[in-house]
C-alpha cells in the first residue's frame, strides 16, 4: 500500500479508526501460539497467563448453549463400557451438531492422592520419596509450593513412559520442571511456552532406575501453590468415548468443564490426533463458533467422511461436555481473498498484545541490509508470491494478491493481509512473525498477519538472519523470496487453523515452531540458501510441538485446504 504517511495517518484519525501509536515503550511479547520467532520459549508467562484468562472469561459469556442434549449411559458406578473408541457410545449426532453431552469419571484406583510432602525438600538428598516405580505405586499425585528461590525435589524410581505433569489453578506460579538421573544429569526439562504456568513432560525412563523431579518457579511467576503428577504407564482410570459421524471438511470443536481435565480425538483408522489438557480457544478468533472456556479444549477437520471418536479422560466426578461439528466458514462467506503487502503499512497492533496503530516500513527498506539494489524488488516479490501460491496449492480456493500487481483491496469484505516489511521497534511486537488468530474453520476472514524484517535482514552470524546463508554461490532474490514466502504460509497456516508442530524432529513442515530457522528456509544439508541444494517446505502431517500441551497428529495441509475451500 502505497502512501503519504501524514495524509494517511490524517484519515485513520478522521475515520475514527484510531490515532498512530509512538514506539517508544518497550516491545511486548507476543503469545507464542500465534508468532513464528526467533527463541520461543522466551516468554513472559505470568503476563502471558493472565491475558489468556482474561480471555478465557470472555470467550465463556460469548459460547453459545448447545440445543441437543445427551447423558452417558455407562452408570456412574461402572468402568470399562465406553473406555476405548470401539465402543464408543454412538450419540447419533452427524455433521452440524449443537451439543451438550452429561457424563462422569470413575478415579483411577492406581492413582495415589498424597497430602503435601513436609519441608526441607530442596535437593535430591532431601528429595520427597513419591513412592513411584515400586511395585505396589504406579502414579502419585500431590501438591507443593514454591515461595521466591525454593525448589522441591521428588524421588521416583523408573518403569518405562512415564508423564510428569503439574497444574497452577488460581496460582501466580509459573512452574519448570526438570528430571535428573541418580548421577545428577539432565534428563529432560518443561517450561512449557504454550501451556499457561503448567508444565508437562512424557519421556521414557529405565526401569528400576532412580530419577529425581525438580519443581521450580519460572520468571513468570516465581512463587505459589501446585499440584504435581507423577504417572508410569497405563493406569486404569475411568474413560469415557463419544462417536461422531463427520463429513469431509467438517470443523468439529470440544471443551469440557467439570471433573474432566483432558479431551482426545481418534480419527477413522483411531490414531490420536489431538489430545489437550488445555485451553487454547482463547487464540480463535472472537467470531469463532467453536466452544471453549473450560478445562480443555479440541479442535479438529475432518479430512473424510467417516465416524470419529472424541474422548474425554483424567477426572473423577461429573462432567460437561460441549461439542460442536460445523462447515468451513468460507463456504458461508464465498472466496477468501489475502493481499500480501509489500509497501509498508498501518497496522493496529493491538490483536498481537501491542499499544495501538503502527506504521511498518516496506520492504524495499530492507534490500540494501541482504546486498540487494532496488532493481531486486521485483524478483524478490516474485519469488515470496510464487512460493505462497506454491503452498497453498492444496485443492482449496484463495485469492492472492499483491501490492506490486493489484489495488490495495484491505478493508473490504472477505480479504485479509499479509504485511511484510516492519521492525520490531517500529511495532513494539518483539517477534519475526505473527498471525492474528488461530482459526480453525477459518470464519474471520479480515485479519492481518506480519512478516517483519529486521532480524531476517540483520548480519550474518544469527541464525534467523537470511544473510547467515548466503554465498557467492547464492541465488539471494530466489531464497530471500522463498523463506519469505513460507514464513507468510506458515502466518496463514494459523489464520486458516493449523498449530505449531515439531521443529525438531525428520519432518520438516511449513507449520515447525520457530527456533530452527534453517529448516523454515528450505536450506538443505550444505548450509546455504540459493542453491540446488535446498528443500521443500510444504503443509503436512506432524506430531505438535511437545511444549504447547498437545499430543498426537496434526494434519496441516488438511486444514489449510478446508480453511479456505467452499466445498
Amino acid at each position: 500500500m502505497r502512501f503519504v504517511a501524514a495524509i494517511a495517518v490524517t484519515a485513520l484519525v478522521m475515520s475514527g479508526q484510531g490515532v498512530v501509536a509512538s514506539a517508544a515503550s518497550a516491545p511486548v511479547q507476543p503469545d507464542p501460539l500465534l508468532s513464528w520467532s526467533e527463541h520461543p520459549g522466551q516468554v513472559d508467562a505470568g503476563t502471558l497467563a493472565r491475558t489468556r484468562a482474561a480471555k478465557s472469561r470472555a470467550r465463556i459469556l460469548a459460547t453459545a448453549k448447545p440445543g441437543r442434549t445427551y447423558a452417558e449411559r455407562e452408570p456412574a458406578w461402572a468402568r470399562g463400557r465406553n473406555d476405548v473408541p470401539a465402543s464408543a457410545e454412538v450419540t447419533g449426532f452427524r455433521s452440524n451438531p449443537n451439543a451438550s453431552i452429561t457424563g462422569s469419571l470413575l478415579a483411577d484406583p492406581t492413582l495415589a492422592v498424597l497430602p503435601e510432602f513436609a519441608e526441607p525438600n530442596d535437593s535430591a538428598a532431601t528429595a520427597s520419596d513419591t513412592g513411584v516405580g515400586a511395585p505396589a505405586r504406579r502414579a502419585m499425585r500431590t501438591t507443593g509450593r514454591i515461595t521466591g528461590a525454593d525448589q522441591d525435589f521428588y524421588r521416583l524410581h523408573g518403569r518405562g513412559h512415564t508423564r510428569i505433569a503439574t497444574l497452577t489453578p488460581g496460582s501466580d506460579l509459573d512452574t519448570v520442571l526438570t528430571v535428573f538421573d541418580a548421577a545428577g544429569r539432565e534428563v529432560a526439562s518443561a517450561d512449557n511456552v504454550g501451556a499457561t504456568f503448567d508444565a508437562s513432560l512424557e519421556l521414557d525412563l529405565t526401569s528400576g532406575a532412580e530419577y529425581f523431579v525438580r519443581v521450580t518457579g519460572g520468571p513468570g511467576g516465581a512463587s505459589g501453590t501446585y499440584e504435581l503428577t507423577i504417572a508410569a504407564g497405563e493406569g486404569s482410570g475411568d474413560r469415557d468415548f463419544y462417536s461422531v459421524q463427520l463429513r469431509a471438511g467438517d470443523v468439529l470443536g470440544a471443551s469440557v468443564t467439570g471433573s474432566a481435565r483432558k479431551l482426545v480425538v481418534h480419527d477413522t483408522a483411531g490414531r490420536e490426533v489431538q489430545g489437550s489438557r488445555q485451553d487454547f480457544s482463547v487464540v480463535y478468533p472472537p467470531n469463532s463458533p467453536l466452544p471453549g472456556g473450560g478445562n480443555a479444549a479440541v479442535d479438529f477437520v475432518a479430512p473424510s467422511s467417516g465416524r470419529y471418536h472424541l474422548g474425554v479422560e483424567d477426572g473423577e466426578g461429573r462432567y460437561d461436555l460441549t461439542v460442536k461439528a460445523l462447515r468451513p466458514g468460507v463456504e458461508a462467506a464465498g472466496l477468501q481473498t489475502v493481499f500480501v503487502d509489500f509497501d509498508g503499512a498501518l497496522v493496529d497492533t493491538v490483536p498481537y498484545g501491542g499499544e495501538g496503530v503502527k506504521s511498518l516500513s516496506g520492504m524495499k527498506n530492507f534490500l540494501a541490509a541482504w546486498g540487494l539494489g532496488p532493481s531486486d524488488e521485483d524478483a524478490v516479490i516474485t519469488a515470496a508470491v510464487d512460493a505462497l501460491r506454491e503452498n497453498l496449492a492444496l485443492g482449496g480456493k484463495v485469492r492472492i494478491l499483491n501490492s506490486r500487481d493489484h489495488a490495495d483491496p484491505w478493508g473490504q469484505r472477505n480479504v485479509s493481509r499479509l504485511v511484510i516489511g516492519g521492525t520490531i521497534a517500529e511495532s513494539g511486537v518483539a517477534t519475526v512473525a505473527i498471525a492474528q488468530s488461530i482459526d480453525p474453520g477459518n470464519f474471520a476472514h479480515e485479519e492481518t498477519a506480519l512478516v517483519q524484517l529486521d532480524l531476517l535482514s540483520a548480519p550474518a552470524g544469527q541464525p534467523v538472519s537470511l544473510n547467515t546463508y548466503i554465498t557467492p554461490a547464492s541465488d539471494k532474490t530466489r531464497f530471500i523470496g522463498r523463506a519469505l514466502g513460507n514464513i507468510a504460509a506458515h502466518e496463514l497456516g494459523h489464520m486458516s487453523g493449523s498449530w505449531h508442530q515439531h521443529q525438531f524432529n525428520e519432518h520438516d513442515t511449513l507449520m515447525d515452531q520457530g527456533g530452527n530457522p534453517q529448516a523454515m528456509f528450505a536450506i538443505g544439508a550444505d548450509g546455504v540458501g540459493g542453491n540446488a541444494d535446498d528443500i521443500d517446505m510444504d503443509f503436512g502431517e506432524d506430531v505438535f510441538v511437545p511444549n504447547e500441551g498437545f499430543t498426537g497428529v496434526e494434519d496441516a495441509a488438511n486444514r489449510t485446504k478446508w480453511g479456505y475451500s467452499r466445498g
